[in-house]
C-alpha cells in the first residue's frame, strides 16, 4: 500500500512540473498587463524542439537550452506584435498558438515512431534510500526542483525587488508608470519572453521527462490548464504549485480510478481537468462582474499607447 501512494504522489508530483513553469511564466507576463493566450504553442514548441535536440546530440543540457530559445522565440512574435505593433492580445495570442500546434505537427512528422534517453533522476546517496521519504522528496529529476526554484524566484522578484514592483504597477496603471518615466513597452517585452522560455522548458519537461517520446499534440491543453491555474492562484506565485498539484492530481487520479474500483468510463475521468478550468475562468468572470475581484491586474490585456 505505501508503494503505490509513493508512486501516486511521485505521479502527481511528475504531472503539475510542465504546469508549475508554464503557469509560473505566464503568471509573470500577466502581471506586467498582457494577457498571453499563445502558452500552448510555446509549449508544444518547445516539446518538439527539445525533443528533436535530444534526438541528434543527446545532450539534456542543449536540449533544454533549443527549448528555451524555442519558447523565447514563439513569444518574441507575441511582443513585437501585440507591443510594437499593438495588435489585439487574445487574437494574436491564438494565432500564435494555432501557428505552434501547426509547426510541431508539420516538424514532428520525422520524429513520431522513435525516442529518446529520459533525463534520469537525481539519486542523492543515503537520502534517496530513506523509506517513504526518499522517493518523495529525494528522487526527482532536476527540472522538478528547478520548477520550485523558479516559483520562489518569481515571488522575490515581484515582492522584494523594485523591477518587480515596477512591473506589477505597469500592470495596474501603465499610463500612470509610464507618466512617471518607466519603460513599460521594455518591462513588458522582458516578462514576454521570460513566459516563453517558461513555457518553453514546460513543454520540453513532456518529451524529455515525463513521456520521452514525440506525439503530435503531447500538450493536450496544458497551456490553456496553466492560463486557468494562474486565475486559480489569484496571480500569487506560490499558490501556483498548489493548483498545479490540484490539477496535476487529477490528471493522475484518473489513471489510478479504474483500479481503485471506480467503475466511470475513462472518457468520463479524461474531462476532469477540462472542466475544472473551465469551472476556474466562470469563476473569474462572475468575480470581475461583481466587483470582487481585488487581484486581477486592472490593465491586463489592455494595449498601451505611448504617445497618451
Amino acid at each position: 500500500m505505501n508503494e503505490l501512494f509513493v508512486q501516486i504522489i511521485l505521479g502527481i508530483s511528475i504531472a503539475s512540473v510542465p504546469l508549475i513553469f508554464a503557469a509560473t511564466g505566464e503568471l509573470l507576463v500577466e502581471r506586467s498587463g498582457v494577457l498571453n493566450l499563445g502558452v500552448e504553442g510555446m509549449m508544444i514548441v518547445g516539446a518538439i524542439t527539445g525533443f528533436v535536440v535530444q534526438f541528434h546530440f543527446d545532450n539534456a543540457l542543449l536540449s533544454l537550452a533549443a527549448a528555451i530559445i524555442a519558447g523565447m522565440s514563439i513569444a518574441a512574435i507575441f511582443a513585437f506584435l501585440t507591443q510594437i505593433m499593438l495588435t489585439n492580445q487574445v487574437a494574436t495570442g491564438l494565432a500564435l498558438t494555432l501557428f505552434g500546434l501547426g509547426v510541431s505537427a508539420f516538424w514532428g512528422r520525422a520524429y513520431s515512431k522513435v525516442t529518446v534517453d529520459r533525463v534520469d533522476a537525481i539519486n542523492v546517496p543515503g537520502l534517496s534510500d530513506l523509506p517513504i521519504v526518499g522517493p518523495l522528496v529525494f528522487s526527482y529529476d532536476p527540472l522538478f526542483y528547478l520548477s520550485i526554484l523558479m516559483v520562489i524566484l518569481v515571488w522575490y522578484f515581484l515582492n522584494r525587488t523594485k523591477k518587480g514592483l515596477i512591473l506589477r504597477a505597469i500592470g495596474d496603471n501603465h499610463d500612470a508608470a509610464h507618466a512617471i518615466g518607466h519603460k513599460v513597452v521594455r518591462y513588458r517585452f522582458i516578462a514576454i519572453l521570460f513566459g516563453g522560455a517558461m513555457a518553453g522548458i514546460g513543454g520540453a519537461y513532456l518529451s524529455l521527462v515525463q513521456v520521452p517520446i514525440w506525439v503530435e499534440g503531447m500538450t493536450a491543453g496544458r497551456g490553456w490548464i496553466s492560463l486557468a491555474l494562474v486565475v486559480f492562484a489569484s496571480w500569487q506565485p506560490f499558490k501556483v504549485i498548489v493548483g498545479a498539484i490540484i490539477f496535476g492530481g487529477i490528471t493522475i487520479l484518473q489513471l489510478h480510478a479504474q483500479g481503485f474500483g471506480v467503475n466511470v468510463d475513462a472518457q468520463y475521468l479524461s474531462m476532469l481537468p477540462y472542466l475544472m478550468t473551465i469551472f476556474v475562468l466562470v469563476t473569474l468572470r462572475i468575480r470581475i462582474k461583481s466587483n470582487t475581484n481585488r487581484v486581477m491586474p486592472s490593465c491586463l490585456g489592455k494595449i498601451f499607447h505611448s504617445t497618451q
